[in-house]
Parts: C-alpha cells; structure tokens; sequence
C-alpha cells in the first residue's frame, strides 16, 4: 500500500474504511447523524485518485449545497493537493447548469441562459395572467408555481400535463404552464426545476452527449441520496449505469424534504435499480452524548419508511434532555434567552455554539423581539443575503448586461435609479415589442438608433430619451464585462448608472444598503481569477444557485436562529428546539398524513441530532398565532422520550420567569402546576397519552353547544376526522361559520 494511501484510511473505523474502499460496482452508504459521512466521502475520492489512479476529471461529485461543495472540495485538496484541480464537484443544478452552457444548444438552450429565482417565476406567471386577463388574486402565482414545479420534478413537461389534466385546476395550470414556458424561453431564462428537466432531455434525446459524459464520469458520488428527487434520481441512472459504478450516501432518517418533492423511495429503491449493490451502514456517532443519541433513536423507531440501524457512540453519556413548558410563546423565548446567559456565563460553551431551532420562520419573531431586549447578540439564516433588494438590483444589471433577453431584470431596473419611466411606458413597450416580434431589448435599441418601424410606437418622446440613455448605459456596462472581472464591473455599474449615490442618501439605512452591496463585490472577488466574461457568468451562476444554508457563518459570535429544515448539515454544542406542539410539529398540514407524520418526525430527529453536549426541547401551553391565542397541546412525539434520558422543568425556574402564580394561575387547572420531582403534570400526561395517528383526544359531536373566549357560544354542525385531530365546524353567534382544530381551539362544551 502506498504511503498517501495509507495516511488517507489510518483514522477510518471499519465501517468508514469499507465505504472508501469498495470502488468497484454501486454502492449505498447509509450513514446515521454524526458518521462521518462527508469524511468517508472525501477520503473515497483521495482513494480512487492516489491508490486506484483515477483521473481526476473521472469523478463527479455531487452534494446539496453549494457550501458543503466547497468544503469537500477544501478536504480532498489536503488529502491530494496535486491531483484535485480537475475534479467536478458540485450540486445537482450547479453542474447540470455547467453541462446545459457546455451542450445545452443542442436541444436549443443558448449557452448564455440565465437562472430564474423566485421572484422572477412569479413576476413572469404575472405576466402571463395579465396577457390571458385572470385575476392574480383568484388564480395566486405561487400556486400555479407549486404545481408546475412539481411537474417538472416527476419530468412532467406542459404537453405532457395538458394531455393528463383532468380537472378544473389542472386545466387552468396547463394553460399557465406552456405559456410560462414559452416566456422562459424568450427570455433565456431556466428556473432551477429547468436545470434538472433539461438536462435529462439533453441525456435522453442526444445519446451522442450521454455518452460523452458516460465515458468521461468513471466514478460518481451523490451525498445527501435521500433527498433526491425523480429528476434527480434519473440523471444519476442515466450516467451511472455507463462504468456501474455510483456510490450513493444517505439516511432515510433524514429526509426532511418532500415539500420540495424529494422521493425518499429513491434510496429505499437503490439496490433494486441498481443490481449488486453493496450496502455498507455506518452506525457509530462521533458527535452526540449518548443520552441525546439514544433519545433520538428512540424518536425515530416508530418511523415505518426506514431500514433499521443500530446507532452507538463512545462519547461521554452526558446530561439529560431538558424539557421546559412555558405558559406562552413569550415566556418561552425568555427561557431561553435567560438558559443562553446561563450556558455563557458558566463558560460552558460560546454564542457561536447555541441554535435555536423553530419549525417554521415566523416562529423567530418572538426570539428576535426577547433577544435584542436581553442584548443577546443573534443571527437569523433564512434571510438570504441575495434577496435584499439592493444586491438584487446590482444582480439585475449583471444578468441584462451578460443576458439581454432577460426581460426580468429589465423589467426590474429600467427605473432603477428613476428615470421617469413608469409603468405605463414599460407597458407601453411590452405591447409595441410584442407587436413588432422583437424582445423587450431589442425594442429599446430600436429607439435609440430611431429605427423605422412598421409599428408606429406608442412611447412619448420624454419617456424615449430616457430609454435611450438607460440603453446607452447597458451597452457601456456591456462592454466593460468584455474587460473587467465581474468585481470591477460593479463598481462601473455603481458608477454609470448612479446607483451608488442613490444609496447613499445620507441615512443610517441607506448606508446599511452600501454596506451590503460592498460586501457583493467582497463576493464577487471570490471570482477574479477567471478570465473577464466568466468572472460574470460564473459569478452569476453561483448567486443565483446559492442556498440558506449557504448563509451560515460559524465564525460570527452570535446564537443561531434556524429552521429546522435549515439546519440540515450543521451541528452545535447547545441546540433548542422549540415551539413542539401539536400544528406545529408536526405541523398541522401534515396531521392527518401518516406519510407526513414520519416526516415530521424525521424532522424532529434531524435537530436533534444537530447536537453534540445539550438538547433543550420546549413547548407552550398557549400560543398567539395568526392572531389568534389559544391553548396548545404538546407534541405527540414527546410520548417516544424515555423518561431515564429526560429530566422536566415547569414554568417557574431558578433564574427565571419568578413566581408564575402573577401570570394567570388562576385560569389554569392544577393539573399544570408543577411536581415536586419537577415534572409538569401536563407534560407527564403528554409522554404517556400523547395522540397517534389513529387515536381522537376530543370529544365533540354535531350538535354540541360550546363556548369559545374570543368567538363566544355557539352549535357544533359538523365534524371531521384529521389523524389524532378533529375538524370542528361551529355556527358561532354574530360571527361567520368557523372551522376549528379541536386540539388547538380551546373549545368548551356547554353543559
């Protein structure tokens, strides 16, 4: 064995070794929370370069972020710093966006297509239900989006999908769906469902690319498997049946992303495509306390879509899970902060090693609220960097200048700063282009050369001069992308546009809009030393690519504020999870889905295994939401916690909250007051009878007369079964017909 060779597998445990070293023939890697999954990952691609002398253009590896993607590739090149330059490592859309620029002309996709996000989907399904005249408010864009979306991820196309619908909806989707596409197209725009589809079409309609990128890809890796969905799973068939040789990673476990149409069936299918896999399981953690991890085995056990793992750790057993019942969301958001100074003071560990994780993101607003009034310094991932409406702006310079088709980013900064061209010009313009069959661009060239056309134009001649300097100053920026690395390029589109100084209005918050936009051209560096006009393309792809986890910094010293769902990948010494209640999670869409129950679990069970020293799980008795305050129930899941590996807390706690008996005691039962071994009785009551999916904890029936404290009395008309839950519809007096979750309500028979 070689002496590199043998510096690469010195630390594996078996298992890890195993996973590395089986080169030959597909693979399946099922590695638990904590097991070294992205090690075994980056020391498989050191093995296959240094000992087996792959080349390193033959490995593709593909990951779910574009951070995870850097840092793997940082790892290989300290295990092989000479042989890791030609490696392809990336996510799905970033090197399905590489292959479509390289090869996607020939199924008609110019190799200068730029990556529609969000808010330009929904700006251009705007468009097309103004041009069919439909009411934006009775047909939502981000419905028709959904749906479209998850088209695409089954491979779905709009000729497909018109040919299948079969009702009222799918109708009027099929109709949005091909003209959505239509104007994706003359724009140059694919959105990130595009990059997957469209690189399977290239695949399966060119078997002369296939084929080159078969042979090339002797050795494919995909990390992050259960989170795969069709798309994706059929571009790994396509080119992994070439050389048969894929190794795919995953936990079944952890599959937390069906909202975003993953197919968990994908891993628990893998061996059945793919015949002769070899399945190699990695089962011992080296990041959580025995009593967390066994906790989170126990939370997870009931799941049914799984393949059963028998998870172990060496580490220290460590303390005992805190569950803390709060009366409020209010109290709930102090426990925590007042639990955080604890932790800091004691020296126990620093800002930067505590998350506070929330089901879903407007849960943070409590958090953000109690923290700045504790002074706790925080910060909040879900709010990406690339969404603040001043980098967008600089974006949309880039992308017209790199992309002239993209009518979007026309669209958004043809008045940016203002030019006195309002939306009846640029409407004026969208119908006279139409007419004269020419993009939105090439219609704004038209004025500024005072071409002749057969279309008389409809835009005044104040409004015409301003397109006219607005087109001069595109082609100036034009121009210099042809010269400048995309960094120095936007400081010439801060310059000749006047952008910068329209900034910097002499306000504390405009000088927080320059602070961002100098920190995009800090990014931007990242990209100078490609040559000018892919210095911007490169740069272009990867904001546009750049996901929430993305923005997590674990340098800053601050706490954490995190979805759960964000929180994949990360790990802190002190995790919060908060807001465990019934209709939050599991969340109340999923309630009455066993499917969606199993994943909220897993859900449950990714935070919990973020942690490596403290679990703190907490729930409130009331919660104000959507506006409405009401009791709450705890979470069903509570009634998997062993009570060995727990220890519980009531409201009132050392060095907090004080004597609860001031905060309504008096409308609350006894059965909330706290043990003398501090155990809630609520929260007891919980672990032993908290609900499954096939058991109802309430009682009503039509026809009951009830009372509720905001709506008053009224008559149960009917009532419908949701999982553990009932729907309660009731005729309240002076009121409009409600439809109630019991559990949630605090609904009261009236005797």
């Amino acid at each position: 064995m070689f002496p590199e060779t043998d510096a690469i597998l010195e630390r594996l445990n078996p298992a890890q070794r195993s996973a590395v070293t089986t080169v030959d023939g597909p693979v399946l890697v099922l590695a638990g929370p904590g097991s070294g999954k992205t090690r075994v990952i980056t020391h498989r691609i050191a093995y296959l370069l240094s000992h087996c002398h792959v080349p390193a253009y033959a490995v593709l590896a593909v990951t779910f972020t574009n951070k995870a993607a850097r840092e793997m590739l940082e790892r290989v090149r300290v295990l092989v710093p000479s042989q890791s330059s030609q490696l392809t490592i990336g996510t799905f859309h970033a090197i399905c966006a590489r292959i479509l620029r390289r090869d996607g002309s020939a199924i008609g996709i110019s190799p200068t297509f730029t990556i529609a996000d969000e808010d330009d989907q929904v700006a251009v399904v705007k468009r097309v239900l103004k041009d069919l005249d439909w009411d934006e408010k009775r047909n939502p864009p981000r419905a028709f989006l959904s749906r479209i979306s998850a088209a695409k991820s089954i491979l779905v196309g709009p000729r497909e999908f018109s040919a299948s619908a079969d009702n009222f909806a799918d109708e009027q989707t099929a109709i949005v769906y091909s003209r959505y596409q239509d104007a994706l197209a003359a724009a140059d725009l694919l959105d990130f469902d595009d990059l997957l589809m469209s690189t399977v079409r290239l695949f399966t309609e060119n078997s002369s690319v296939l084929q080159k990128y078969r042979e090339r890809y002797s050795h494919i890796l995909v990390d992050e498997f259960q989170d795969t969905n069709v798309a994706q799973y059929a571009i790994v068939r396509l080119l992994g049946t070439g050389h048969n040789n894929p190794c795919v990673v995953g936990d079944e476990d952890q599959s937390v992303y069906s909202w975003r149409h993953a197919d968990i069936r994908n891993i628990l299918n893998f061996e059945r495509d793919f015949p002769g896999t070899q399945v190699i399981v990695l089962e011992q953690n080296y990041r959580s306390t025995r009593t967390i991890l066994q906790a989170a085995r126990k939370m997870i056990a009931p799941n049914r879509q799984r393949k059963e793992k028998s998870l172990f750790t060496e580490n220290e057993v460590g303390e005992r899970i805190v569950v803390f019942e709060a009366y409020d969301e209010n109290e709930e958001a102090s426990y925590v902060a007042s639990q955080i100074e604890r932790l800091v003071a004691a020296q126990t560990c620093r800002l930067r090693d505590i998350a506070v994780m929330y089901r879903t993101n407007s849960q943070s607003r409590v958090f953000e609220k109690t923290f700045l009034r504790h002074r706790l310094p925080h910060k909040v991932v879900g709010m990406r960097f690339y969404e603040r409406k001043e980098v967008r702006d600089v974006l949309a310079y880039l992308r017209l200048c790199y992309n002239p088709n993209d009518v979007t980013s026309l669209d958004r900064i043809v008045n940016v700063p203002p030019r006195q061209i309002g939306a009846k010009t640029l409407s004026d313009l969208h119908v006279w282009a139409a007419r004269l069959g020419v993009s939105v661009s090439e219609a704004i060239q038209y004025l500024a050369a005072e071409r002749e056309t057969a279309v008389p134009c409809p835009i005044g001649t104040r409004a015409r001069t301003a397109l006219t300097e607005f087109a001069r100053i595109i082609e100036i920026i034009r121009r210099a992308s042809r010269e400048m690395v995309v960094a120095r390029l936007i400081d010439k589109v801060l310059e000749v546009t006047g952008y910068g100084d329209f900034l910097k209005d002499g306000t504390e918050e405009g000088q927080g809009r320059w602070d961002n936009v100098r920190e995009l051209i800090t990014v931007a560096e990242e990209f100078s030393h490609y040559e000018p006009e892919a210095s911007l393309a490169a740069f272009l792809e990867d904001a546009a690519l750049a996901a929430d986890a993305d923005e997590y910094d674990a340098s800053t010293d601050a706490v954490t504020l995190i979805t759960l769902h964000a929180a994949k990948g990360l790990e802190f010494d002190v995790v919060f999870i908060t807001g465990l209640e019934e209709g939050i999670c599991p969340h109340s869409r999923s309630i009455d889905d066993e499917r969606q129950v199993e994943e909220e679990r897993r859900l449950l069970y990714v935070g919990m295994t973020r942690a490596r020293r403290r679990l703190f799980l907490t729930y409130a008795a009331r919660r104000s939401q959507f506006g409405e305050a009401g009791a709450r129930q705890p979470s069903r899941f509570f009634k998997d916690l062993s009570r060995d590996l727990v220890q519980g807390t009531a409201r009132a706690i050392q060095g907090h909250g004080g004597d609860w008996a001031h905060q309504e005691r008096r409308a609350v039962s006894a059965a909330f007051l706290p043990r003398a071994d501090g155990w809630s009785s609520r929260f007891e009551s919980a672990v032993d009878a908290a609900p499954a999916g096939d058991q109802t904890v309430v009682r009503f029936k039509t026809g009951d007369r009830v009372v509720h404290p905001r709506f008053g009395e009224g008559t149960v008309i009917s009532v419908e079964q949701r999982g553990g839950d009932q729907e309660v519809t009731v005729a309240f007096r002076d009121q409009p017909i409600k439809r109630l979750l019991a559990s949630l309500a605090n609904l009261q028979i009236v005797s």
